[in-house]
């Protein structure tokens, strides 16, 4: 895989090229897509990142080739394995195991199916082209969703329709994404990139830290009570009013942002 990495100010493009494959992920790949979003949360002059397929296709999954391939070897997702303790290794398809500080935005034109929409489903935001489809096509294949998928998608969708798409490996258009809270924004055919990274820029203008403090309390609340979120959502935030929102106060107070007015904040 060729993985091209560009920089516009504080967002980060991740343009994945194995158009050859429709993106499918292999090993290689994967390691080096992972390795490039650690690189990205640990560097202090980049604030959003942006998933990319280049070619038409945003990931048709893990690379079944490959894996036909591998028939009779020694199994090649051992060292994959959950450990009881120490760090966790990448997924199968890269990043699905990451938690970040940053947020990640995905542009999906063409497929985003099986482990592609595993990989969709672990960014923060999907932006999908009319044309886009998910589904969990390894349905089809006796392969199962091991990259966070029977997780993320029933917390996105509700466990209903979860069963419904991973039972039948259907196909998932676009409009029905965005129905049921799959895809989070919809942009003609061909704009998805252009769109997401516009969307990127938007939120890197925040403050960042209070930005983040907030994304890691709606990641840290699924399962807990009320009462334990709310508890979550203070350790996460308490120290951001004194960090960042007196300054922002005082901004306000100078007349920035009134009236809706939010170009120069």
């Amino acid at each position: 895989m060729t993985l091209t990495i560009e920089r516009d100010g504080p967002v980060t493009t991740f343009n994945r090229d194995r158009s050859q494959a429709r993106n499918a992920m292999d090993p290689a790949s994967a390691e080096t897509l992972t390795q490039a979003l650690l690189a990205f949360d640990s560097d202090p002059a980049q604030s959003v990142g942006v998933l990319w397929g280049a070619g038409g296709a945003f990931c048709a999954g893990f690379d079944l080739k490959y894996a036909a391939s591998q028939l009779g070897e020694k199994n090649p997702m051992a060292s994959l394995d959950f450990p009881e303790d120490g760090p966790v290794p990448r997924g199968p398809m890269g990043p699905t195991r990451l938690q970040l500080s940053k947020p990640v935005i995905a542009a999906i034109a063409g497929p985003a199916v099986a482990g592609g929409m595993e990989l969709a489903l672990w960014c923060d935001i999907r932006v999908m082209e009319e044309s886009a489809y998910m589904g969990v096509y390894c349905r089809r294949w006796g392969v199962p969703l091991i990259d966070g998928g029977t997780v993320r998608l029933p917390r996105i969708v509700g466990r209903g329709r979860a069963l419904d798409i991973i039972l039948t490996g259907r196909k998932v258009e676009a409009q029905e994404c965005l129905r049921i809270g799959l895809a989070e924004r919809l942009v003609p055919h061909g704009k998805s990139r252009a769109a997401a990274e516009e969307l990127a820029r938007e939120i890197a203008r925040f403050p960042q830290a209070c930005m983040r403090a907030d994304r890691r309390s709606v990641w840290l609340q699924e399962g807990l009570s009320e009462t334990e979120g709310l508890r979550a959502e203070w350790a996460c935030s308490s120290g951001m009013v004194e960090r960042e929102g007196a300054a922002g106060a005082a901004r306000f107070a100078a007349g920035k942002g009134r009236h809706g007015d939010f170009g120069e904040i």
